[in-house]
């Protein structure tokens, strides 16, 4: 007869005490609520830091438009009239243009070659182009540019003398252009053209400018 199998007595079963389960959920409750605490934090630092941001960008980094102004021309080279005839052949012609620009935002404004000309009757008779540079934070820049005047352009009009010998007037509007851009933080960044039209009247006899008025435009 064979003999019986051993059976081998099963290990007791391992029983939690009943004071470990409500220290489990103690610390799962704990965890969740941390979790939550942190994404409040961040969600409410990253709303403070955008109004931050947004405040600084319709504020203090909000880039406004430069502002030109002509503060003056002179004449050079004229010669008085003579009957009904303007002595300008063969004479050099010059106006000295005196603009400024203001920058009234806390970055430099850095522009490029500026240019002015200078019309009569729809025809340009004088050019002039300055160099580029920069208008710190805040502060004004002076250009004194050099037009020189095409005499030839002049005496191509039939009623030059005319209108010279009626009144000593000639009548001239100038055009200047001041393009560049404001950077703030490297982040903000705005192109600006600024233009200016002026019309003026060279005075023959006492060789100089009056009447001077001027408009402003400003493309984005």
């Amino acid at each position: 007869m064979t003999e019986p199998e051993h059976v081998r007595p099963l290990a007791p079963a391992t029983v939690l005490p009943l004071s470990d389960y409500p220290a489990t959920n103690k610390q799962a409750l704990h965890r969740r609520r941390n979790r939550i605490k942190c994404l409040i934090c961040v969600t409410v630092t990253s709303i403070i830091l955008i109004t931050i941001v947004l405040s600084l960008v319709f504020t203090v980094f909000r880039v406004k438009d430069p502002i030109i102004k002509m503060n003056g021309v002179t004449v050079n080279g004229l010669d008085s009239t003579t009957g009904t005839q303007i002595q300008l052949l063969g004479t050099n012609i010059s106006m000295i243009v005196d603009v400024s620009v203001k920058n009234p935002n806390s970055a430099s404004f850095r522009y490029s070659n500026t240019t002015t000309d200078i019309y009569y009757k729809g025809t340009v008779v004088g050019e002039a182009r300055g160099p580029p540079g920069k208008a710190r934070a805040y502060r004004t820049v002076r250009m004194n540019m050099t037009v020189d005047i095409m005499i030839g352009r002049f005496l191509m009009d039939p009623g030059l003398a005319r209108e010279v010998s009626g009144s000593g007037l000639l009548n001239v509007w100038s055009y200047t252009r001041v393009s560049g851009k404001v950077k703030i933080l490297g982040i903000v960044k705005k192109h600006v053209t600024v233009k200016m039209n002026c019309t003026m009247a060279v005075n023959i006899t006492r060789q100089a400018i009056q009447d001077t008025e001027c408009k402003k435009d400003i493309d984005l």
